[in-house]
């Protein structure tokens, strides 16, 4: 990692401590980080996508693409920037799949930070993917086992393995409606989830 940056406020000194925990396997550093800021990034969201369903949906594909590539995170400025514009960029290609237009990205960086514009390193394959698939499958077992082995199943090939809809519903042999259905489901269940994280994070 980069030199810790010295003018990183204490909420971002704390994110960099669960950062690391995290890189070293620490389960319960994922589950803190993603409630630390879930709601922070839903709102934002929702007002780029004004509807409620995709920005749930948009939330929890920024948080798999955070932690995927969570070893690219540099301490030189604070995590919640480096996170929110990772969901405002993700955000800004669904919109322009969507509708083919582009949209503006006022408004969408971290609100509690003054940072400039961060720049994501592109990832091409390397040695580290085997570090990144362990990651994905701490946040799976963290956040998603105590769902339904149909659910997880679901959250997993969307989420991180990133099929779209009609591919999932092809490799499981589902109608997409149903997909979409349980998809629907499984995303309220994981924002419980979510929930009772963070209420056992201010216990």
């Amino acid at each position: 990692m980069s030199e810790l940056n010295d003018n990183l406020s204490d909420k971002a000194l704390q994110d960099y401590d669960l950062v690391q925990a995290a890189l070293e396997g620490d389960e319960t550093a994922f589950a803190r980080l993603l409630a630390r800021y879930k709601d922070a990034i839903y709102f934002m969201l929702l007002k780029m996508v004004n509807n409620k369903s995709d920005a749930e949906d948009l939330t929890l594909e920024a948080f798999g693409k955070a932690f995927k590539n969570l070893h690219q995170y540099s301490p030189s400025y604070a995590f919640s920037t480096w996170l929110f514009k990772i969901a405002s960029n993700n955000c800004i290609d669904f919109l322009r799949k969507r509708k083919g237009n582009l949209v503006p990205i006022e408004g969408s960086q971290d609100p509690n930070e003054n940072e400039s514009p961060v720049k994501l390193k592109s990832r091409d394959p390397n040695p580290e993917e085997r570090l990144i698939r362990k990651q994905k499958a701490i946040l799976m077992r963290k956040v998603v086992r105590k769902l339904k082995p149909r659910y997880q199943t679901l959250v997993e090939y969307r989420y991180f393995r990133e099929l779209s809809y009609e591919e999932i519903a092809s490799e499981l042999n589902l109608p997409l409606g149903t997909v979409k259905a349980q998809l629907f489901r499984a995303r309220e269940m994981l924002f419980k989830l979510i929930e009772t994280t963070e209420m056992s994070d201010k216990d």
